[in-house]
């Protein structure tokens, strides 16, 4: 079980892949840091024994989904969404740790990855916000599961404030790594400053046709790119790399991602049902429910700073920084502190 120790202070305790760090702070800038309201350093990394067995599938939506599930079967609900470019092997350390404290731990494929499939050929390969989110609350209503707590990172973590902003009957508490990160087409609209916008080099390489052949060609390559990027302290190794990419392994992944990148830029307009839910993001509402949000010291991906989206959870709210050199892919990186903010935040909803 990985531990951690909590200090007063950030400490920057890892050195390692130094030629990477130094790479990250030349295309993003050092990130601004808000002042944590308590830090959580790694320290001891012991492995869990936690691996996921047979994946199961169940016909939800537009999807059959594909994932894993461990724990009891009458376990309080967890459903922990993954991001880009990563998979569900994000949380098999996590998942072990809460199934382990009685937690029924559910870790669907989002559309486009891994053993998920569209059920028909004919529905649009979408990657919009809205309709992952949908997906999510097919997957709860083929499960029956009315209610439960939502963990995710990158599209992982929109996808759940999503589900808490519009249907927070649906959500006991919410867990999202870099906390509020609900957009709109619209709010995509403004230039950002020189280096913020070079931060986002993909998504315009995405934008064009030689982006989306490129990435079709080279996904194996070029995620594990963003993969050192995003995370230049995380000295993962090819095996873990590996073993994550073969979730991109799906007939449906490159046209997914890519069209979600467009669709932020306005270049797709998305699917007509559901125009009403993206006028309502657009809106930036609130989140009511408990959340805890969490930040890595060494984010390389482009993220918001805390201060900036604290006033948008309206509920019972905490937040915490994780140093020790924890970057994007958080539930992985560092697997205590994360499945620690999930039994937070069902204390807070108590």
């Amino acid at each position: 079980m990985a531990v951690y120790s909590i200090t007063k202070h950030s400490s920057l305790i890892s050195k390692l892949t130094i030629i990477l760090a130094a790479l990250q702070l030349l295309i993003f800038g050092i990130a601004n840091a808000a002042t944590p309201i308590y830090a959580l350093t790694n320290s001891v990394k012991v492995p869990v024994a936690s691996t996921f067995g047979e994946l199961k599938h169940i016909r939800a939506g537009l999807l059959d989904v594909g994932y894993a599930e461990v724990g009891p079967p009458d376990g309080e609900p967890v459903i922990l969404l993954h991001g880009w470019p990563y998979d569900i092997s994000s949380y098999q350390e996590v998942s072990g740790i809460l199934a382990a404290k009685g937690y029924r731990v559910l870790v669907p494929y989002l559309r486009g990855y891994g053993s998920t499939r569209f059920l028909s050929a004919s529905t649009p390969r979408n990657g919009q916000q809205s309709a992952v989110a949908l997906d999510i609350i097919a997957f709860m209503d083929a499960l029956k599961i009315k209610k439960a707590i939502l963990g995710g990172y990158d599209w992982g973590a929109r996808t759940a404030d999503i589900i808490a902003a519009l249907y927070p009957q649906r959500v006991k508490g919410l867990v999202s790594v870099s906390g509020y990160l609900i957009g709109s087409q619209a709010g995509n609209e403004a230039p950002l400053p020189p280096r913020a916008e070079l931060a986002w080099w993909y998504q315009f390489y995405f934008a064009t046709e030689r982006g989306a052949a490129g990435y079709a060609a080279n996904t194996h390559d070029f995620n594990k790119l963003i993969w050192q990027l995003a995370s230049p302290k995380w000295n993962f190794s090819d095996a873990i790399y590996e073993q994550s990419a073969k979730g991109f392994i799906n007939p449906d992944h490159a046209a997914v991602v890519i069209d979600n990148y467009r669709w932020r830029l306005g270049l797709t307009k998305g699917e007509a049902k559901y125009n009403e839910l993206e006028k309502k993001l657009a809106l930036a509402p609130s989140i009511t429910v408990p959340t805890v949000t969490l930040e890595g010291d060494a984010n390389g991906a482009p993220h918001p700073d805390p201060s900036q989206y604290a006033g948008k959870f309206t509920g019972k709210y905490v937040h915490h920084n994780i140093t020790g050199g924890v970057g994007h892919d958080l539930p992985q990186e560092a697997p205590q502190a994360f499945a620690d903010a999930i039994m937070e935040v069902a204390n807070l909803a108590k």
